[in-house]
């Protein structure tokens, strides 16, 4: 029996595998999360602040049949310089109170992104993204993460691994980063006013090449990263496995949601949506949805950033295949997978 320990376990990555996994009779699952879940699970959660160790010390010391590690949190700040710090310190505060107290240890993972290329910034960058391409000038949290991770597990029996995801296209409450809901909930309000689903990001963007990982793949690929001996201590890029473009996917959205392809129109979303909490209240109580608030599923800063830049933006996966990995969706095909799941679920109409 493996025991997975998730921190980051209520984000849009976290939430999934711990969806993932708690059904699978092979695992044991233990999230970390500082808020209570807001959905129901036989994992075990435990409240902690990772950027506490006393109270990391406190709450995880009993945790000793941890054999992987899945790091997933993410702590925004106001600049890039400024997330190096708290991001590492939550990474540092787990591993020194698990390695003393998991004697089972077998794997740790840590969850990056293609911020590792520098799309952070606004420039294109070498595609297709390789993992041994030079890295950018820092900051960049990953880049102290990974290198304090693999200056720690020098001479240890456990192993690492780190996936680079592009595009998660997945649902959580309260994430920091969160795309699929917040297209979502603009989507819902476009339709609310009767108004076509225009595309609210830099017209280059919506001819460029992106690539996106739905949560069901990314969940079994950071299960086969951490458990595979050929994965072990590397890192990988992990997408569906496809090549697309939002002039692609944009129609299949505004056909789940039964509306008109609009214009390109490029906004400011922290701006355009900030009036909209009593709209989105109207629209739960209308269609009896889940209340949530717009800020709870709605990562507008976040959007603004994604949105904004308009090059390609392509990750190669050759490394991760030749290490074994053969997952694959259809982006075009599944693009709507996740939003079906949140109308199930009654978290839009």
């Amino acid at each position: 029996m493996a025991t997975a320990l998730i921190a980051g376990a209520l984000g849009v990555v976290g939430r999934a595998l711990v969806e993932h996994l708690e059904n699978d009779p092979e695992w044991d699952v233990i999230g970390l999360s500082r808020r209570s879940p807001d959905f129901e699970t036989s994992a075990n959660f435990i409240s902690v602040d990772l950027l506490n160790l006393s109270d990391c010390k406190e709450k995880l010391t009993s945790l000793t049949n941890v054999s992987h590690v899945f790091f997933t949190p993410y702590s925004a700040r106001e600049s890039f310089a400024d997330e190096v710090l708290p991001n590492l310190e939550m990474l540092k505060n787990l591993m020194t109170v698990i390695e003393e107290t998991a004697s089972k240890l077998q794997h740790v993972q840590l969850m990056l992104g293609a911020k590792w290329y520098g799309v952070q910034f606004g420039a294109p960058y070498k595609t297709p993204a390789k993992e041994s391409d030079p890295r950018h000038m820092p900051p960049n949290f990953y880049y102290n993460q990974l290198d304090w991770l693999t200056e720690k597990q020098k001479g240890c029996k456990w192993t690492w691994s780190a996936l680079l995801p592009h595009g998660i296209w997945g649902f959580s409450v309260g994430s920091e980063m969160n795309m699929l809901t917040s297209l979502a909930v603009y989507a819902s309000i476009s339709k609310h006013y009767g108004i076509p689903l225009n595309f609210p990001g830099n017209p280059d963007l919506y001819h460029s090449v992106y690539q996106i990982v739905d949560v069901s793949l990314l969940s079994r690929a950071m299960v086969w990263a951490a458990t595979t001996p050929t994965a072990a201590n590397e890192a990988f890029n992990i997408t569906n496995g496809d090549f697309t473009r939002w002039c692609h996917l944009w129609p299949r959205i505004a056909d789940f949601f039964e509306m008109e392809v609009g214009e390109i129109r490029q906004v400011n979303l922290q701006s355009l949506m900030s009036d909209k909490e009593n709209v989105w209240k109207e629209i739960c109580d209308k269609h009896n949805l889940n209340y949530y608030k717009v800020n709870e599923l709605a990562t507008w800063r976040f959007m603004d950033y994604a949105f904004n830049n308009g090059f390609d933006q392509m990750s190669c996966l050759n490394k991760i295949r030749k290490a074994g990995w053969n997952g694959l969706l259809d982006t075009e095909e599944t693009i709507t997978l996740q939003l079906k799941n949140m109308r199930n679920q009654k978290i839009i109409p």
